[in-house]
């Protein structure tokens, strides 16, 4: 179902409470990567360019778990937002309480007003409707631009919509676009590249995705698994014994529907899980005792990429190797730049996954990098998410 957006209500001399995903890393008072919020200014300056409108922003960062740490304070995002905007943002003492309301209050046309973080206060997280209630109060309309959040029903994401009318921002609308297309229809051939360390954290994308796609591509650790439930030897290397019924479930299951399930053919192995391990080729399928799988192999590549290049749809979701040790990142980094030559609607979601496109300089050649990790996970696990089910439909 198809959300209203900002473009569809009118902001005009509307005080605007907007919730965006501000969780930055932050060091010694300084950002390290402002990108997230880069990412929010296409809805805010909207906001701020409707006549007579005034803005309130609010966010968490980092896990306080309901204490006040004034090491995830939000000051160092106020300005650094001051500068990108090039025009004042008032950091609010707290998110709730008579102060804040009054400072909300006296608001004028454009100006904006950036609450400290809302996991200071447990109740956020509780979703206590007293709590969004008070946040509520602080505007009159809701814009919820915090996709990375919207799997959480939180007082912020959840909560506030209760009390005022919700819409999305910007890049909310973007991922319901993509993620939601990649779901509701897909052209085909459709190639979802699923990847990570266990069977366990996927199994439910997999299960969704069964129906839709065309082809798999598994890799990662959660890969040998898969592998061992067809009856191969894979050596050391990672497997989920729970879940080996599972995989011979979902292989049997994709051969009835005829989806393609790809797999590693050769691989990238070591004698001990270790950053300073040495990789090994093995050009078999089969991995001997005492190896641990650890990458994908050069053929195992050869082949994903020709399943990728004839994609007109393709969703990544995973790491294919062990790609925080530089030694065994070659099989994600290969994938990433497969997949942003590939001339089909590309979406990449994950943290790894984001990073090695990231890394590579490729994020602009890919149709969709999704904000949200675990957000974008469960909506294409065909779950309904809380903060987008709370805004107001089309």
């Amino acid at each position: 179902m198809a959300k209203k957006t900002v473009e569809d209500i009118d902001l005009r001399g509307k005080r605007v409470l907007c919730r965006v995903d501000f969780n930055v890393p932050i060091k010694d008072g300084r950002i390290g990567d402002d990108t997230r919020i880069r990412a929010a200014l296409d809805t805010i300056n909207y906001i701020l360019q409707q006549e007579g409108s005034s803005l309130v922003l609010m966010s968490h960062l980092g896990r306080p778990k309901g204490k006040v740490v004034p090491d995830q304070s939000l000051k160092p995002v106020a300005a650094r937002l001051s500068q990108l905007l090039d025009r004042d943002v008032t950091m609010a003492p707290d998110c709730v309480g008579s102060e804040v309301e009054k400072q909300a209050k006296e608001l004028r046309a454009g100006q904006v007003l950036l609450l400290e973080n809302l996991r200071f206060h447990k109740e956020e997280e509780a979703n206590d409707p007293d709590f969004a209630a008070k946040l509520a109060a602080l505007g009159e309309v809701y814009v919820n631009d915090a996709f990375g959040s919207a799997h959480r029903a939180h007082a912020s994401t959840e909560g506030v919509a209760h009390h005022l009318p919700g819409v999305a921002g910007y890049l909310m609308e973007k991922e319901i676009r993509f993620l939601g297309g990649v779901l509701e229809n897909p052209e085909k051939p459709f190639v979802a590249i699923i990847g990570g360390a266990k069977v366990s954290t996927k199994i439910a994308v997999l299960e969704s995705l069964l129906a839709k796609v065309s082809s798999f591509i598994i890799g990662g650790g959660m890969a040998y698994t898969f592998l061992k439930a067809m009856g191969h030897r894979v050596g050391a290397s990672l497997v989920e014994e729970d879940f080996i019924d599972t995989a011979k479930d979902l292989l049997q299951k994709a051969k009835q529907g005829g989806v393609e399930v790809l797999l590693p053919v050769d691989h990238l192995v070591a004698s001990e899980f270790s950053e300073q391990a040495k990789a090994e080729y093995i050009s078999q399928i089969d991995i001997p005792d005492g190896k641990i799988g650890m990458d994908v192999g050069r053929q195992t590549l050869a082949r994903y990429r020709e399943v990728i290049a004839a994609a007109k749809t393709l969703v990544w979701n995973g790491p294919l190797g062990v790609f925080e040790f530089p030694e065994f990142a070659q099989g994600t980094l290969e994938t990433a730049k497969a997949v942003s030559q590939c001339a089909g609607t590309t979406v990449v979601g994950g943290g790894d996954s984001v990073a090695a496109v990231t890394q590579f300089g490729l994020d602009g050649t890919i149709s969709h990098v999704s904000t949200g990790g675990g957000a974008s996970l469960e909506y294409l696990e065909g779950k309904d998410l809380p903060g987008i089910l709370a805004l107001q439909n089309k």
